[in-house]
């Protein structure tokens, strides 16, 4: 038996939820028959092991006996194969594609020992669930099985009467195939174009993007020709909604892209991580057109959406706070936000260290810290965001990082340092060689300010700034940073003399009215 890496069979188990580890020891007593055999106290020490320490394991399974590592290597390496074959039986109660695949293998079982009757008789009941589930891959097969217990039975009058018709069905499976097919490969190209420029502002990323959309399958919605091919043909408009910053029609092709989830309640059983993409969206939405109470009415949904798998558990995890320290943020109750981040930290220790990314928390932890003015603390999680790997996809997020690290030692004081991050700052934009005007004014502001000793001059100068920053949050190349930091609120509180929480706060009130 191959040799299983030991952290390979750890985080195997560390990952499984409790109802896959009650199912796992079921089935494996039910197979051996033996409540003490090694491969269960092996389990259940790696279980109870909060970091993996190999030794201390051989040390419990074998205690001072002398042991041959082939023999703990193939020990471990039978336990990895059979956490494997419990988890499809756990899955065969919980997934349509698990149950239709072991119906047909029951189907090859009978027919290898000439049981055609039954083998017909299990296709019928296995062909009612696949056309319910629009499994039109397992559609084939079962096609193909008709036709196969036809010529072994030499049932000639029934491939005279069907094979019409079973031709027809199988160019109806297979256009439906492929018209999906099509549709996720356009999904695909558009989200890989959006996420190569995060803040999607270049002219020729948004006229490769347009290109895209220009396709014909996304011109009419009868073109999706199946119920799984029409979500995807919302999720694609709703994307580029969402990255043209139409928030009204993003959040239009949100509402009826969850209506129809919802209108086929066994579908949506088996598509939970669209589920909740949909309802995070819909929510991201509601923020963006100030719709509060909707999207804490759709936070509530989001709760209550039922995980069948840990990662339906972290997503759900993952987005639900995600968007509930927006909404904290966008109504400027930042000590409400501070709190929830607490709580989500707590939370997240129910899940295996490493497979949870806190990462894509960090901004908002940096925004709620800047908003009850621990700039100290808004500073740490704001380099944890800018020090993160790059990628692709983070390129373009690096220019408002380096924005915002200015802004924050702006009110810092940090005056000397200011200087060096300013310089900083600018070779980096000026590198990338696409300096927009938002950039350019902001470090503007940040050189002039330094040279301003009167409080009524930089309140002057503020007050020009923030003219030039509510035409560019009207101009479409520019409006996107403004998406992600309220940068008018805070120019406000320091032309105000108000706290940033309170003119957010005040700006809340008023869009609720």
């Amino acid at each position: 038996m191959p040799k299983t890496p030991s952290n390979k069979l750890y985080h195997l188990i560390q990952s499984l939820s409790g109802p896959e580890k009650r199912y796992f020891k079921l089935y494996a007593r039910t197979t051996s028959g033996d409540k003490s055999s090694k491969y269960l106290q092996l389990f259940d020490a790696i279980e109870a092991q909060s970091t993996y320490d190999d030794e201390a394991l051989i040390r419990t399974i074998y205690a001072d006996q002398p042991i041959q590592s082939r023999k703990y290597s193939e020990l471990k390496a039978y336990l990895y194969e059979l956490i494997l074959k419990s988890l499809q039986g756990f899955d065969e109660n919980s997934s349509i594609d698990f149950r239709l695949k072991r119906q047909l293998q029951s189907v090859r079982v009978l027919y290898r020992r000439a049981h055609y009757d039954d083998a017909l008789e299990l296709l019928q009941k296995v062909q009612k669930v696949a056309v319910q589930y629009e499994a039109f891959d397992y559609q084939l097969e079962i096609l193909r099985w008709q036709k196969q217990l036809a010529y072994a039975k030499s049932d000639i009058p029934f491939l005279d009467q069907e094979l019409t018709r079973i031709e027809a069905t199988e160019h109806h499976c297979t256009e439906r195939l492929q018209n999906i097919a099509a549709y996720q490969n356009l999904f695909y190209r558009i989200m890989i174009s959006i996420r190569k420029d995060a803040l999607l502002r270049s002219k020729e990323k948004v006229a490769r993007l347009e290109e895209l959309m220009r396709h014909p399958l996304l011109q009419d919605p009868e073109a999706a020709l199946s119920y799984k091919a029409r979500i995807l043909y919302q999720r694609i408009h709703g994307l580029h909604y969402y990255s043209i910053i139409d928030n009204q029609r993003f959040y239009t092709a949100n509402k009826e892209l969850l209506a129809l989830l919802e209108s086929h309640p066994k579908m949506l059983r088996e598509n939970v991580p669209d589920h909740i993409s949909t309802l995070s969206n819909l929510i991201s939405s509601c923020g963006l057109l100030k719709k509060y109470r909707e999207a804490q009415t759709s936070l509530d949904k989001l709760l209550k959406v039922k995980p069948v798998t840990l990662d339906d558990e972290m997503r759900i995890h993952r987005e639900y706070y995600s968007k509930k320290l927006s909404l904290c943020i966008s109504t400027g109750d930042f000590e409400e936000g501070i709190h929830t981040m607490k709580l989500e930290q707590k939370a997240v220790n129910k899940f295996q260290q490493g497979s949870f990314e806190s990462s894509r928390f960090y901004f908002q932890y940096f925004y709620l810290h800047f908003g009850i003015e621990d700039y100290d603390t808004a500073l740490e999680y704001l380099n944890k965001w800018l020090n993160q790997p790059r990628s692709v996809e983070r390129e373009d997020l690096q220019s408002l990082a380096r924005i915002l690290n200015l802004i924050i030692h702006y009110e810092m004081d940090n005056n000397l340092l200011l200087e060096y991050l300013f310089r900083s700052t600018y070779r980096f934009l000026k590198k990338r060689d696409r300096v927009f005007e938002f950039e350019k004014r902001v470090l503007r502001f940040i050189r002039d300010s330094n040279k301003i000793d009167s409080r009524k001059e930089l309140v002057a100068e503020m007050k020009n700034l923030r003219a030039d920053f509510v035409a560019l949050s009207q101009t479409p190349s520019e409006s996107v940073m403004f998406q992600y930091f309220d940068f008018l609120a805070w120019l406000e509180s320091k032309i105000s003399g108000k706290t940033f929480a309170e003119v957010m706060a005040e700006k809340y009130r008023r869009e609720e009215n």
